[in-house]
Formats: structure tokens, sequence, C-alpha cells
């Protein structure tokens, strides 16, 4: 017998009323490794160095709502998208008490030549032990983490 799994009873297993947020936030996000196999991260105004790419709206497809993402907040052009997710990732979001689910789909870009916004005011590729030095949102800790493993670090 197959049991149905609702919203209410996650909700109990997690131990928060319906009221209380016991969802995802789902995000796209994209990942762009150069030819030495450093990762293009993006500051943002408050300091955080993030992926690009943002929040996935209700009915929209997930490669659409990236390349709608990175061009709102870099300006730039997603000339290529993986054929599925390389990473998908989930952490709290910052300075709240909900979670996000980060889709990471490896892109490539026109080029770097970006337009700031609140979102970008910079662009910068780093090894995962860099990372280790900057101050990163909360998906990207957990990126830098998957990344060292996966080169022995």
């Amino acid at each position: 017998m197959w049991a149905t799994i609702t919203p209410s009873y996650i909700c109990l297993k997690l131990g928060v009323s319906m009221n209380e947020q016991c969802y995802y936030r789902v995000s796209v996000k994209g990942i762009v490794f150069d030819e030495d196999g450093r990762v293009l991260l993006s500051r943002e105004s408050n300091g955080k160095w993030e992926l690009p790419g943002g929040g996935l709206d209700h009915g929209e497809d997930p490669i659409e709502g990236l390349r709608r993402e990175v061009a709102e907040e870099t300006g730039l052009k997603i000339t290529k998208v993986s054929a599925s997710p390389r990473y998908f990732l989930t952490c709290k979001r910052l300075g709240k008490d909900s979670y996000v689910a980060n889709v990471v789909y490896e892109i490539a870009l026109d080029n770097l030549d970006f337009t700031p916004s609140d979102e970008c005011q910079e662009l910068r590729f780093f090894y995962a032990d860099e990372m280790d030095e900057l101050e990163l949102f909360p998906n990207v800790e957990v990126l830098r983490d998957i990344l060292k493993k996966e080169q022995g670090l």
C-alpha cells in the first residue's frame, strides 16, 4: 500500500505547523568554470559572493528562468546550458528561517562585460580553496565544500 505524502505530513515530521515555512524556495543557478577549473562568482552589494541566477517563478521553465535571472543580474547572455543539472544544493536562506534548494546548471556566457547591479558588483573566478577567505552566501559554502571533496582537498 502506497502512502500519500502531503504538505501537512511533511510539516508534522519537521515539527512545524502548516503556518510555518516548511518548503524549499527553488532557485536556479549557473556555474561557469574557466580553463583552470575556477568557478565564477558574483559579489553582491552586501559584500557576499554568490552564483549567478535566482528564484524560479511559478510555471517557469528552469532554463528560461536561469537565462532571465542572469540577464537581470548581470546583463549577460547565456550561450550554453548543460542538458541536466550539475549540482543540487540545499541550505538555510541567508538571514531567514526558511530554506532554499539550488538547481545548478553548468553554463557558458557570451562574455564577462557585465552591467553592475545590486546583485552583481563584481565578477571573479576562484578556486574552491580560495573561497575559504570570502564572505559567501550559504549555498556557495555548500558548493565550495562539494568542490573541495571532488578535488580531494
